[in-house]
């Protein structure tokens, strides 16, 4: 039905603006000297966004109780008191703010993040049931764009100063997803599907509008000289266009509806100008409208059970555990830290994107936000393509092999970055970008696949709290590395700022990828039983 097309567009549209700590990057280094913070107190400024996470699990009990819009309202309002009152300072309305004010509303504002995303994950789990990882896959892509879409809307309004630059990073940061909250909140809301549906014809034009989408980006990011830029409000413009056309899908979906359901109805007008009525009633016809048009029953409707994990729907789940039982899980750890070295450690890596640019000599710092955005969109998209196409060999690809292929790269990056060319330090941030993305959209799944879905709002969240723990520690390694290469007033400028922490990185990447092994081969067995 076009209601379940419509909830996925809403969850993209709402996924758009959920990477506002994406932003961060993009004005770091102006707020930096506003501020005058050191690179320390500016660090812990990133890890702040990303503290708000520990606190997660919040938005998964309320998913529980609360109805799914008031949920949306109460992340997009912590967002706007975050970003708001950091917003209202900078513009010297408020006048009384200390760094610790600052710590503690870019904390509040990173916990609204969680709110909005246990919204898309609930909505899309529920009502894509044997399609998950391609409705996250799709929907979560679409966090990769924040940044761009946040950089393009501040490039319109062409400010050189410094101060205006991260003012406007700022106030699109608190107000946009309380307005976008407003437009989707309608159509974010859980389906009862008695059955499942064949969506292989919606799904592959959600994939085209989406690699489209992404290409676009990729293209208009890059700072090249072959690359012809568009006028930053027609950029914005033809972005604008690209994230309504998914509005197709359900678009054609209901006309689909409606010519099948016409098309019964002459077949039944047909049946009884030509039978007399006696043998409409004797052979069985009806006149209501066949519930087969609308829904198609899927041989995978049934639940079956396969050795140690079971199918659900259709959907392969190991056991339905609560967060105290998985706990307790070797599997659970495992994850834990092959993601804690893995996707935490890249997003550590773009929150300090901008202090790297500026220490290699690159005034490329938006592009470089912009060009990580875009990739880390493909990123997230990898494992819906994949597994799209192996559901036609009708094989199961193992999450935790995906994790651990997209890991191997991401640590090679890191060390590719002690070549001081930029043109490394872009290879490796589209690396890095597109692997963080892939793991960050794979971990939806193998969430779901090895600890069930019933308690996957709180699970989940547990999960994600290693990015706070990790965002401290590697952050702040890379600070304390940074002020001891640097110069006594602070700054610092070469190569060695970060040469020590690249390998060091490197280093935590290449073992995480080792842990991810680990999982795999420990998991292969349900996997193989699930296929």
């Amino acid at each position: 039905m076009a209601l379940q097309w419509l909830s996925l567009i809403g969850t993209i549209w709402l996924q758009c603006i959920t990477g506002t700590n994406t932003n961060f990057p993009a004005y770091s280094t102006q707020l930096k000297k506003i501020l005058s913070l050191s690179q320390t107190q500016l660090n812990n400024l990133a890890f702040a966004s990303d503290a708000g996470k520990l606190l997660g699990w919040i938005s998964g009990i309320a998913a529980s109780y609360l109805p799914l819009w008031l949920v949306l309202f109460i992340g997009s309002s912590l967002g706007l008191i975050g970003y708001g009152v950091q917003f209202l300072f900078l513009a010297d309305k408020i006048s009384s703010l200390s760094y610790v004010h600052i710590f503690l509303l870019t904390m509040l504002a990173g916990n609204s993040i969680c709110w909005l995303n246990t919204v898309c994950y609930i909505v899309t789990i529920k009502n894509f049931p044997l399609d998950r990882q391609l409705a996250v896959g799709i929907s979560t892509s679409y966090v990769g764009l924040c940044a761009k879409i946040f950089t393009d809307i501040v490039d319109v309004v062409n400010t050189s100063s410094a101060s205006s630059r991260a003012e406007n990073y700022l106030l699109l940061n608190a107000i946009l997803p309380l307005i976008v909250c407003f437009f989707s909140a309608p159509l974010l809301r859980e389906l009862n599907l008695a059955k499942s549906r064949n969506l292989v014809g919606g799904f592959v034009c959600l994939f085209v509008i989406t690699i489209v989408t992404g290409s676009y980006a990729v293209i208009s990011s890059l700072d090249a000289p072959f690359v012809n830029k568009l006028p930053n409000l027609v950029d914005v413009i033809v972005m604008g266009v690209l994230l309504v056309a998914p509005l197709l899908v359900p678009a054609a979906e209901k006309i689909r509806e409606t010519m099948q359901k016409k098309c019964w109805v002459r077949r039944e007008m047909r049946v009884h100008a030509i039978l007399p009525e006696q043998e409409i009633v004797a052979s069985g016809s009806s006149t209501s409208f066949p519930s087969s048009f609308m829904e198609i029953e899927s041989q995978n409707d049934v639940a079956e059970e396969r050795g140690n994990g079971r199918m659900v729907c259709g959907v392969g789940v190991k056991e339905e555990v609560g967060v105290k039982v998985m706990l307790k899980r070797v599997d659970f750890w495992l994850y834990f830290f092959a993601y804690f070295f893995g996707a935490t450690i890249g997003l550590v890596f773009l929150n300090n994107l901008g202090q790297i640019a500026e220490s290699r000599g690159s005034s490329a710092t938006s592009s470089l936000v912009s060009l990580s955005s875009a990739f880390s969109f493909f990123g997230r998209l990898i494992p819906s393509l994949l597994d799209f196409c192996s559901s036609k060999k009708k094989t199961k690809i193992s999450r935790p092999a995906l994790i651990t292929t997209m890991m191997a790269p991401m640590a090679g990056a890191f060390f590719l970055l002690i070549n001081k060319g930029n043109i490394f330090l872009h290879i490796s941030t589209s690396i890095v970008g597109i692997s963080t993305g892939a793991i960050t959209s794979i971990a939806v799944s193998t969430t779901t696949e090895l600890f069930g879905t019933k308690k996957f709002g709180i699970n989940h969240n547990v999960l994600v709290a290693n990015i706070p723990i990790g965002s401290y520690l590697f952050g702040d390694l890379a600070a304390l590395l940074y002020n001891r290469a640097g110069n006594k007033d602070g700054s610092c400028i070469g190569v060695k700022c970060y040469e020590t922490t690249f390998i060091i990185w490197g280093c935590l990447c290449s073992f995480g990828t080792f842990l991810a092994f680990i999982l795999h081969a420990r998991t292969r067995k349900f996997y193989s039983q699930i296929a």
